[in-house]
């Protein structure tokens, strides 16, 4: 079911590459928001772009889908003529992911989580035609990166099992600027790909992580959605970890995947401030949860199911002990 769902994904991203156009047949326009004297973010059809400019020249984060690069690429040059030098990807989705080799063969080096080119190459091995080797990120961290650039510390930092398993966040310290990739959807229910490492309590943790980092001040570029604030991606961390809850309790209830996706209940309040009317439905958000937390559980009852056949066999040694002491 959720490996049908993941390609209802592929398929709806590539709906909105394919089918973007104006009655003229000209592609939408991207859009570019003003964040800060430095920062903008670019929306379009795949996933917000951040953009740093500034005397060194463009700092990148992520380039959407291979279709819009060149229409991306203009609007990068209507505010500075100088070249984007480095180009961090939040995770390694095609909506984020997709203009790497343009932008490659343009000079600019891309940079990931480790996770993030293990997962690209593992699609190159699958499907050479498609994604060209200079997709691949050229230089990799573990946990976090700094880059000093264009008059300020920028902090790059890996997020665990959250979105998928090679999220990072990049926080702009002196503009106050993050930028999340697909950790925080603003307003709406986020993608949580669990095949690919992804997890609920992961993302919870992630949110929390960056508001410790960050302050109420803060402006937050979103992987998907409008320009966001502090309150806006603590309102996100409280619904995750709300819902979550109502979830694991069915769950603990016996309750099955399909039951817990018509449970308009645990998810009314929500609901009613339009969180179901994004890209990912209430229902395919409850059954993502559920997955979550069913995951997290059978871990829980692997190892409470090794502690007791653990115990019954110290106890079953101790009477055999005490049987031959007997005789």
């Amino acid at each position: 079911m959720f490996s049908k769902f993941v390609l209802n994904t592929a398929f709806l991203f590539f709906v909105l590459t394919a089918f973007a156009q104006t009655d003229t047949g000209e592609k939408i326009n991207t859009k570019l928001v003003k964040v800060s004297n430095k920062i903008y973010m670019l929306q379009g059809n795949g996933g917000n772009i951040g953009l740093s400019f500034g005397n060194d020249g463009v700092f990148m984060i992520d380039d959407q889908f291979a279709e819009d690069i060149e229409e991306i690429q203009k609007q990068i040059k209507k505010m500075s003529d100088k070249p984007v030098r480095f180009l961090v990807n939040t995770h390694f989705h095609g909506d984020h992911t997709g203009g790497n080799a343009a932008m490659a063969q343009t000079g600019a080096v891309i940079f990931s989580q480790e996770n993030v080119r293990k997962r690209l190459q593992g699609m190159i091995q699958r499907d050479t035609k498609k994604i060209p080797e200079e997709a691949l990120p050229v230089v990799t961290f573990s946990e976090d990166l700094t880059f000093h650039y264009n008059g300020e510390k920028i902090y790059v930092f890996h997020v665990h099992n959250a979105h998928t398993d090679g999220d990072a966040m990049v926080y702009f310290t002196s503009s106050n600027v993050l930028h999340t990739g697909d950790v925080f959807f603003n307003g709406k229910y986020p993608f949580i790909d669990i095949e690919n490492g992804g997890s609920l309590k992961g993302s919870i943790e992630a949110l929390g992580k960056a508001r410790l980092i960050i302050n109420e001040d803060t402006k937050i570029i979103p992987g998907h959605g409008n320009l966001g604030t502090y309150k806006d991606l603590q309102k996100t961390e409280n619904m995750l970890s709300v819902v979550y809850k109502r979830v694991y309790a069915n769950y603990l209830n016996k309750k099955t995947e399909d039951e817990v996706a018509k449970m308009t209940d645990i998810t009314k309040e929500y609901d009613a401030e339009g969180y179901g009317t994004g890209f990912i439905s209430t229902e395919a958000f409850l059954r993502m949860i559920y997955k979550s937390v069913a995951g997290e559980r059978k871990s829980i009852e692997n190892n409470a199911e090794k502690n007791k056949q653990a115990r019954e066999k110290v106890e079953k040694m101790m009477k055999e002990q005490e049987h031959k002491k007997k005789n």
